[in-house]
């Protein structure tokens, strides 16, 4: 194994950081201020659109699409991907300046993957080129969707038609002013055999029949502008044209989709631990609370040690699985993307929580990025799986491994 990075990655590496350090850094609080206002709910920061052209012109854009999607994608594997996503993650709204935001950057790859000419035109064009953004409907309310065999909302052949009826909820982006268009998942048949019952369809926002019922919140933030919506299919019609490959091949394409996904989740999560573990080394030279300086503590010293440790390890293991992805595929490397759905949201909780600890009240206030990121890496041991599937998953295939 060779997790050195190429030398394209090293020059995109350095390009992120300055545009970070010029574009993003200095303007943080701002944007920060403006999503949690909640006057300003559902509205996109003002400047985010000259922020997305600057990082297009600087060849910053669709960095996340693996180069095997040929002319479309940024040309990068998933392991040289793996830092500039890291980076990224240090703050929770800046992958949209560079169209590598989820649900996006799933969407798109269902998209080049499985989308028809017209479909690609019609969605994945602007989605490219940030035009617009999307969901992805799978999770509902009334059954349990870690299992997505379980979902319920059916999609019914009529004429030259679809008729979708359901009620989705957590579909992220939904609530984006700019969300134009919804990949929905529900059963095209519900006699077929288990894992044949399911299909996905692309259905446009302004469907009648879609109401986006309300938005949802994680620990009280509601993640404007994007959010999480609870959805209401009531007999949405759309053309059989919209259908993704054929009837029953939704559970192929999501685990396709939730592949890349997971991984991209746990780039960012290290980003996400990696600034919170520098906040708090900073911190600790700057109080002293009984008159000695919180880094002289060994208990301190043992945190900021055992963090640090906990960040490489994943991070190693991040860019194992980034590797294998690379060189097998996704399908054969799902034992290794189940270990770091498992170990990376909980290791980023451990850090992030630390440095909470550190500062104190500061720590949970908006004043740093701590609190947020705490929410956020609370809800990746649920999304896309919760630790105890990947886990069962896991289990079973090592048993099988070794007897």
């Amino acid at each position: 194994m060779n997790f050195d990075y190429s030398e394209k990655s090293i020059t995109l590496q350095k390009k992120l950081k300055v545009f970070f350090d010029t574009h993003i850094s200095p303007i943080e609080k701002e944007v920060e201020a403006f999503n949690h206002d909640p006057e300003n709910a559902w509205k996109k920061w003002q400047g985010l659109e000259g922020l997305k052209e600057k990082a297009k012109k600087e060849g910053l854009w669709n960095l996340f699409l693996p180069k095997a999607y040929g002319e479309l994608s940024g040309g990068l594997t998933n392991l040289e991907y793996a830092p500039l996503a890291e980076i990224m993650g240090r703050m929770t709204w800046s992958s949209e300046v560079f169209n590598c935001s989820p649900p996006d950057t799933g969407n798109m790859e269902v998209l080049a993957k499985y989308g028809t000419k017209a479909q690609k035109e019609k969605w994945l064009t602007p989605l490219m080129n940030g035009e617009i953004r999307s969901a992805f409907l799978m999770t509902e309310p009334d059954v349990a969707s870690s299992d997505a065999t379980n979902i319920e909302t059916a999609i019914v052949a009529d004429g030259d038609e679809y008729v979708i009826t359901g009620r989705k909820w957590w579909s992220s982006g939904a609530m984006d002013p700019n969300c134009k268009i919804a990949i929905v998942m529900g059963k095209t048949d519900f006699d077929a055999p288990r894992h044949l019952q399911q299909s996905m369809i692309l259905v446009p926002m302004n469907t009648p029949g879609l109401e986006v019922v309300r938005p949802l919140s994680v620990f009280g933030y509601n993640d404007s502008p994007e959010g999480h919506a609870e959805i209401v299919l009531n007999k949405v019609r759309v053309p059989k044209g919209n259908l993704l490959v054929s009837e029953g091949k939704g559970f192929e394409i999501a685990q396709g989709r939730l592949g890349p996904g997971r991984i991209h989740h746990c780039m960012r999560l290290i980003g996400m631990a990696q600034r919170s573990l520098e906040i708090m080394s900073r911190r600790v030279t700057e109080r002293k609370p009984f008159g000695r300086n919180l880094d002289t503590y060994s208990s301190i010293r043992q945190d900021i040690a055992a963090s640090a440790c906990e960040i490489e390890q994943t991070r190693l293991l991040v860019l194992s699985a980034a590797d294998k992805m690379d060189k097998v595929g996704n399908k054969e490397a799902k034992d290794i993307i189940a270990m770091i759905k498992i170990i990376a949201p909980n290791m980023a909780l451990k850090v992030i929580d630390r440095a909470i600890q550190v500062l104190g009240g500061l720590g949970v206030s908006a004043d740093t990025p701590l609190a947020h990121f705490y929410a956020g890496a609370r809800i990746l041991r649920l999304a896309d799986g919760p630790d105890e599937v990947h886990m069962s998953q896991l289990g079973k295939s090592v048993i099988k491994k070794y007897s």
